[in-house]
This record gives C-alpha cells, structure tokens and sequence, in this order.
C-alpha cells in the first residue's frame, strides 16, 4: 500500500496578492506545528510539495524535524483564479463547481486543474510506490483530487472546509495504485 498525506496549508498571509510568494500569517507559522505533531508517528518516507511558499512551509517544520528534503513539485500548485484579485471569490467558486470548465480569461477551471494535480500524483504513485508520502497542497488543488476520486465531495464540501487551515486528508492506494480509501483530519 501507499499512504499519501495531503496537507493543505496553514493560514496564509491574505495582504499578500502574489500567489507564490504568499506566506504563512503568524498563525498559521504556529498551527503548522499541528501538522509536525500529527505526521510524527506516520513513518513518512518523502516530503513533497506544491512550489507556492505557504504550501512549503507548512511541512517544512516536520521535514526538517524528520531531516528529509522538501521535492517541488510545479504541477501539485494551487489553481490560477485569473491575473487579477478576484473581489466576489464565493460566486466565482460556487461558479465553477458547478461548470468544471468555467474559467476567467487568464486563469484555470477546475477540471484543468484537477487533471494536472492526478497526473502529478500518478507520477508520485509509480516513483514512490509503497511509501509514506506527505505533498504540501491547497485547498482547491486537494478539493478537486478528493473528487476525482469521490464525485459526492462538491462544492458543499468545498465551503466547509474553505477555512480550515491546516487540513490533512490521507489517500490510501493499493498495488494496483487504485484509491481504496480516504480519511479527512481536522487538526484543530
């Protein structure tokens, strides 16, 4: 079996605009120490993560207590809204869980996203089969994995766990690297 944990980041920075640079807020610096606490007994073999930087130091905390190395990984980052902020963000949402191809002009829909997010953790399955494997991920980015795998997990779902930072949802695949089972952790 591979276990892989997905850990959305902790609390973000929202002054910063800029979507790779955007850090954790003193909080969430501080409730990442939730997610050390929670992977310490997981006998994780690798540490990945989405490039964007509030993704990263959110496991940076456990990788470094662990002494393992934290491997970016370009297509595990969040989706792109559009070039601009995005003032009515719940609409815009609530607008693309309903139409998975709806998109701005510069931006991605979900099913552009969910797409990339498999395929990078189909990739991660075959390189690292029969490990522990914990990816620094967001919200959105996770959401859509967790429907590709659970079609019922909709927008719904998404709004309840819009503001919970730090989350960690563990896939567990077998052999055959099918899905066969998914738990969801609230840390706090």
């Amino acid at each position: 079996m591979t276990r892989v944990y997905f850990v959305r980041h902790a609390e973000p920075n929202y002054d910063n605009h800029d979507d790779l640079s955007r850090e954790l807020s003193p909080r969430g610096m501080e409730d990442r120490k939730l997610v050390t606490a929670f992977l310490s007994d997981k006998d994780i073999d690798v540490v990945l993560s989405s490039p964007f930087k509030r993704a990263i130091d959110t496991v940076a905390d456990f990788a470094r207590k662990k002494g393992l190395s934290i491997e970016k990984i370009e297509d595990f980052r969040e989706r792109k809204v559009d070039s601009c902020w995005i003032e009515d963000f719940t609409e815009f949402t609530k607008r693309q869980w309903s139409d998975f191809n709806y998109k701005l002009s510069d931006g991605e829909c979900l099913s552009e996203v969910q797409d990339r997010n498999i395929a990078a953790l189909s990739k991660v399955l075959e390189k690292y089969r029969g490990k522990n494997i914990v990816i620094g991920s967001h919200g959105t980015a996770l959401s859509t994995i967790i429907n590709y795998y659970d079609k019922s997990f909709g927008y719904e779902e998404f709004e309840k766990i819009k503001f919970v930072m730090p989350w960690i949802v563990e896939f567990v695949f077998g052999a055959d690297r099918k899905c066969i089972e998914i738990n969801k952790y609230i840390l706090k």
